[in-house]
């Protein structure tokens, strides 16, 4: 690996993959049908000006981030296409939506108001996406019950006759379209619900040209429910929604977490190791030192279960993890080194250690381990076998 970054941890992460992972969810869409690629946080920890770059160039067709920060960063990076935020921005920076030609989710009524009277005093016109909420609670327009919710609805009406807002886009998100058979029922009828509001505001004289709803898991499960826009998140970056999903594509994680090996030493038994005295040796243990913590987005919970790769084998954690470092028992590994790399969730050789499989060890999901990964981490991308850039937040 060539030396253009600090050797200590890095995430590589490989754009070849990203680059099969797109023509998979491609594969899976209609001609017609646009591809939103979800970028938010930091396009899930990968890096998110480098990754646009990359969808921009396999043929996306729009961009979703969480908020104007990651908007204006985007468009730093020379990305022209579409953007939506999908949460909040504060409504005084309508002119600055505009003009960067962002298009912006109104989480509400009072907000799309809010938004309407700052773009007045501007001059400024928005676009907007209206969220509908058939079943997540968290945003947008009620109408989990069209009996009960037309008020809602009419409420959305009225957002969409604003004079300073532009009706772009109309949208939903699903709760648990990763659920498999268990989450099959509700997702129908969230989507049922969306098409429902799609066509009563419809017969009120409002179209969208975008209509969008299919989240990475409906994506596989649900292909009847692309419409006009799909929006893949966590499927870009390699990994699935969840082990329920009924149609699974093959995809290749892109993100690999790796480190070296700092110092290594034999320790007698009835040795303690880290914080608190949590592991002491029953033998004469190897110890490798790795200089990988918390601090680099690797979680302290995962001491008492997880395994990192050494030489293209196991070795578990012994005692806590600490901010900047942890340990090894290495004592069956062979040959052990200064300087050896260490692969924390990826691949070395024939051995393989899921992310995934780390997650499921402290009872969360993929999403959070690869978006908490710290800004510390440098991201080093690889393509063809070889690195090129190295993505160093600290030293920008």
């Amino acid at each position: 690996m060539a030396e253009k970054f600090l050797k200590r941890t890095w995430a590589e992460i490989s754009l070849d993959a990203v680059a099969h992972n797109f023509r998979e969810i491609r594969a899976r869409l209609r001609p017609e049908t646009k591809v939103c690629c979800a970028v938010k946080a930091d396009a899930y920890g990968h890096g998110a000006e480098r990754l646009a770059q990359e969808y921009e160039a396999l043929g996306a067709d729009w961009f979703a981030v969480s908020n104007l920060e990651e908007a204006r960063q985007l468009r730093r990076a020379g990305v022209s296409l579409p953007v939506l935020i999908l949460g909040y921005t504060p409504p005084e920076k309508a002119a600055e939506l505009a003009g960067l030609k962002i298009s912006q989710a109104v989480v509400g009524g009072g907000y799309a108001d809010a938004l309407n009277a700052a773009a007045e005093r501007t001059g400024a016109a928005v676009k907007i996406h209206v969220p509908i909420d058939t079943g997540m609670s968290r945003i947008g327009f009620l109408y989990q019950n069209p009996e009960h919710d037309a008020a809602s609805l009419r409420e959305a009406e009225r957002v969409c006759s604003l004079p300073k807002l532009v009706p772009e886009g109309i949208f939903t998100h699903f709760a648990v379209a990763d659920e498999g058979e268990n989450g099959a029922a509700y997702t129908r009828m969230q989507f049922e619900n969306f098409c429902g509001a799609i066509e009563r505001l419809k017969r009120g004289g409002i179209e969208f040209p975008i209509r969008h709803c299919a989240n990475s898991a409906a994506i596989l499960d649900y292909p009847q429910m692309q419409l006009d826009m799909v929006r893949p998140g966590i499927i870009l970056y390699g990994l699935l929604p969840s082990g329920s999903v009924k149609n699974p594509a093959p995809l290749t994680p892109v993100m690999e977490l790796k480190s070296v090996v700092s110092l290594v030493k034999s320790v007698p038994p009835r040795t303690s190791v880290s914080y608190g005295r949590q592991f002491t040796s029953g033998r004469e243990t190897v110890v490798a030192t790795i200089p990988l913590g918390y601090a680099d987005g690797y979680p302290r919970s995962l001491y008492r279960t997880a395994d990192l790769l050494v030489r293209g084998r196991r070795a578990k954690i012994i005692g806590r993890v600490c901010m900047d470092q942890l340990m090894l028992d290495v004592t069956d590994i062979p040959g052990v080194r200064v300087g050896d790399v260490v692969t924390a969730f990826g691949r070395d050789g024939e051995a393989v250690l899921p992310v995934d499989e780390l997650a499921a060890q402290i009872g969360t999901i993929s999403y959070e381990l690869v978006c908490g990964i710290s800004k510390r981490v440098p991201r080093v991308y690889a393509k063809g076998g070889k690195t090129g850039d190295c993505l160093d937040y600290l030293l920008r």
